[in-house]
């Protein structure tokens, strides 16, 4: 295929991976339903379609060839499949809607996002690996690689940025309020586990399934975009709301980055959990002002 074809191929293929991702938004933004499921199975046919269209070219190959298949035509027989790998994505966002993500603290509701958002990173991880056969989804926990200065100096960046603009957010706009009051040690202690929780766990759907899925068919760049949507539009239901996306959309941008580079499950995760540890202190912070006087708001 010559270098205009794959162009071509790609900027096609885009569109049902666009309209895929395109779901969160109405699912966790808009919260309309019935439009993310519309959006969700549309996407997915047309990536059939595509594929059954670019399909037949191959087999007409093989079917001709004198002497057997091409080796282009057997590269092509195994190229990932778009049309499963998006209805993986597909899959996990529509585990993750079927309940509200408003942060509560309260026995059932922990219970609902702990089987419902493991369920999000199971099921896909599951279909893939012993239905479709593949190992698309991975979670690699540690590389053999040491954490360089780099690395290091911006887990420092990510607790002091945080400690300057997160007080500022959350309390000027007033979105702590979209996060239960915590007055008591119990409910400080849930607070702490539901937010750490929360944020191990989008790393696992975003980063490694949305984003590595992604990555099969798109380059890192465009695919890092696409899971973006997705990771961002999640975060506003959660909470982060008003002005929230100047953040949440270079967070969300960077972690991608992030692990392309390092490949470590460990790293993002880290630098995660330090932001979340700044968003649990700001939290208690704001609901009982002068019991954390560590903010400068």
């Amino acid at each position: 295929m010559t270098d205009l074809g794959r162009t071509t191929a790609l900027r096609i293929e885009l569109l049902p991976a666009v309209l895929v991702c395109a779901a969160a938004p109405a699912f966790f933004v808009l919260e309309t339903p019935w439009l993310g499921w519309v959006l969700l199975a549309v996407g997915v046919v047309v990536a059939w379609a595509l594929e059954r269209r670019a399909a037949r070219p191959a087999l007409e190959a093989v079917r001709v060839a004198p002497h057997g298949p091409s080796p282009e035509a057997v590269g092509e027989s195994r190229a990932p499949s778009l049309t499963r790998d998006l209805a993986l994505i597909a899959l996990g966002m529509l585990i993750v809607s079927v309940i509200p993500l408003k942060a509560e603290l309260d026995d059932l509701a922990m219970l609902r996002f702990t089987i419902v958002l493991g369920g999000a990173v199971a099921v896909p991880y599951l279909v893939s690996r012993f239905v479709f056969k593949d190992r698309a989804i991975g979670f690699p926990w540690r590389t053999r690689r040491r954490w360089g200065p780099l690395q290091w100096g911006w887990l420092v960046a990510v607790l002091v940025l945080g400690w300057l603009i997160l007080p500022f957010y959350f309390i000027t706009s007033g979105v702590y309020q979209n996060w239960p009051v915590v007055d008591t040690p119990d409910l400080i202690a849930r607070l702490f586990v539901g937010v750490g929780a929360v944020g191990i766990w989008d790393e696992l759907f975003f980063i490694c399934t949305v984003f590595a899925l992604l990555r099969r068919h798109f380059p890192d760049a465009t695919a890092n975009v696409l899971q973006a949507v997705v990771f961002v539009s999640f975060l506003w239901e959660l909470g982060y709301r008003e002005w929230g996306p100047l953040l949440t959309i270079p967070f969300a941008l960077l972690q991608g980055s992030i692990f392309f580079r390092t490949h470590s499950l460990a790293y993002v995760v880290t630098v995660h959990l330090l932001f979340d540890a700044v968003v649990f202190a700001v939290l208690v912070h704001a609901h009982n002002p002068g019991l954390l006087p560590i903010f400068l708001l």
